[in-house]
């Protein structure tokens, strides 16, 4: 279980969530996977993420933090770090560049990106839902994970909403046709 802290000062690492910050367990990574270096590189980061960032020789700067629903973290000294819509890169050099002002002479962080987000499908498929995002998911996939098509679902396209927009767009829908972290897939009803 998490714990709840009551100040940033403590020197803990915490979860940025304003109503409740706490403190991830060491070691819980639960069933979720680290993103590839490649992935990580292009992947936009939002609320739900997990991130395990270590600061060399600095342990109270060090550990698993979660992207709040306000899309930042929080760590000790340097306060909130904006993360949503940033890559892992951008948000590891945004720590560096703030310990490096007044805190470490010449801080080195690295940041690994355990993604959380799960997928919602809706629509014409046995079971609409939540599931948890996987790599590589693609919406024959989340389809299949979600108990297949229904007898009237249109099988040639697909509405998908991604996190933090606001609007769906169609596309084709096609064995390559990628799923992202946080999307709502909508499979549409055919028409005879």
């Amino acid at each position: 279980m998490f714990r709840a802290i009551a100040a940033c000062t403590m020197g803990l690492s915490l979860i940025c969530n304003p109503v409740s910050a706490q403190t991830a367990p060491a070691g819980d990574a639960g069933a979720v996977s680290p993103l590839s270096p490649e992935e990580a590189q292009t992947y936009k980061l939002g609320a739900g993420d997990r991130l395990h960032i270590t600061t060399f020789d600095e342990p109270q700067l060090s550990g698993e933090f979660v992207v709040g629903s306000d899309g930042c973290l929080s760590m000790v000294w340097i306060g909130e770090v904006p993360a949503r819509g940033r890559t892992a890169d951008q948000v590891r050099s945004d720590i560096e560049a703030r310990l490096k002002d007044g805190y470490i002479l010449n801080p080195t962080v690295s940041l690994q990106v355990f993604v959380s987000r799960p997928f919602y499908i809706l629509g014409e498929v046995h079971k609409p839902g939540e599931y948890p995002f996987a790599d590589g998911l693609t919406v024959m996939s989340a389809v299949a994970v979600a108990g297949g098509f229904t007898y009237r679902a249109n099988t040639g396209k697909v509405f998908i909403k991604h996190a933090g927009e606001t609007q769906e767009e169609k596309e084709p829908l096609t064995p390559g046709t990628a799923v992202q972290a946080g999307d709502t897939i909508r499979i549409s009803e055919r028409y005879f």
